[in-house]
């Protein structure tokens, strides 16, 4: 099913948002087999603001018709260096280029965070988010596991 939306809006999370991002997330996950059960993998989750909005750091929602259907997020490792995560496209709003959309704007901010590299993780089954990463100059730097799913880590240069 094909659902109406003109354009995706992208701002900033805000608290109203939180309910709406943690199904996001659980929904993606679980669709892909790769939910963890292990509440300690998402605290993050629990405090947006701590963790992502006061760090140096961001988080994004995209809205169609007052619904959250995208998100992706920024949080700082080192001063150089910032983690993409928690990038989720609502199963219903795929291929349209939502997921580039917020990616694009995660870039844009990492740059004027400052930050010359950006890396991530990704489960080594989520092919559309591996296609994503590398058509974005992301490349492969090392597999290995968190907790049960066997994942890829990629990098790239902000520049880049």
């Amino acid at each position: 099913m094909t659902v109406a939306c003109e354009k995706l809006h992208i701002r900033r999370y805000e608290r109203g948002d939180h309910e709406a991002v943690l199904g996001l997330h659980e929904a993606g996950l679980r669709e892909m087999g790769t939910l963890i059960e292990d509440p300690e993998f998402y605290l993050d989750l629990h405090d947006i603001e701590g963790v992502y909005l006061k760090g140096d750091g961001e988080f994004l929602v995209g809205v169609c018709d007052g619904q959250v259907v995208a998100m992706g997020a920024l949080v700082k490792t080192s001063p150089e260096r910032a983690e993409v995560k928690r990038m989720r496209v609502a199963p219903t709003f795929r291929r349209r280029d939502f997921g580039q959309e917020i990616l694009d704007v995660l870039h844009r901010r990492a740059a004027g965070l400052g930050y010359t590299t950006l890396h991530l993780d990704t489960g080594v089954s989520h092919g559309a988010a591996r296609n994503l990463y590398e058509a974005n100059g992301y490349r492969e730097t090392r597999r290995g596991m968190i907790g049960p799913v066997e994942c890829i880590f990629y990098e790239k240069s902000v520049l880049a």
